[in-house]
């Protein structure tokens, strides 16, 4: 399941970032039962306590973090369940085809 956050917009209509924290911790735990393993992508030392959790019983399967070069020193612990997202920019990014034009 991927769980999406509504964003709003500012009177520029940029969009303004939400604290999706909570939200994410809240739905994992309203799941739990419904998932055998869960990947969390995200660096951010926030989420050290759902990880600890997921690790120790068995739930947690992957984290993501989005940059090898910035993450919370709170994750250290769970390194040998990380893959860094920045690396698979290669395989994740959008390229526009080339059209080819027949004649």
């Amino acid at each position: 399941m991927v769980v999406f956050k509504p964003t709003i917009y500012d009177k520029d209509l940029k969009v303004i970032k939400g604290n999706v924290d909570a939200e994410l911790v809240l739905h994992c735990m309203i799941e739990y039962a419904n998932f055998d393993k869960a990947t969390i992508v995200s660096g951010d030392g926030d989420f050290h306590c759902p990880i600890k959790y997921l690790s120790e019983n068995g739930k947690l399967l992957r984290i993501g973090i989005p940059s090898r070069r910035k993450f919370s020193s709170l994750l250290r612990g769970f390194r040998s369940y990380f893959f860094f997202v920045d690396d698979l920019k290669h395989k994740l990014e959008y390229k526009k085809r080339q059209r080819v034009d027949q004649d």
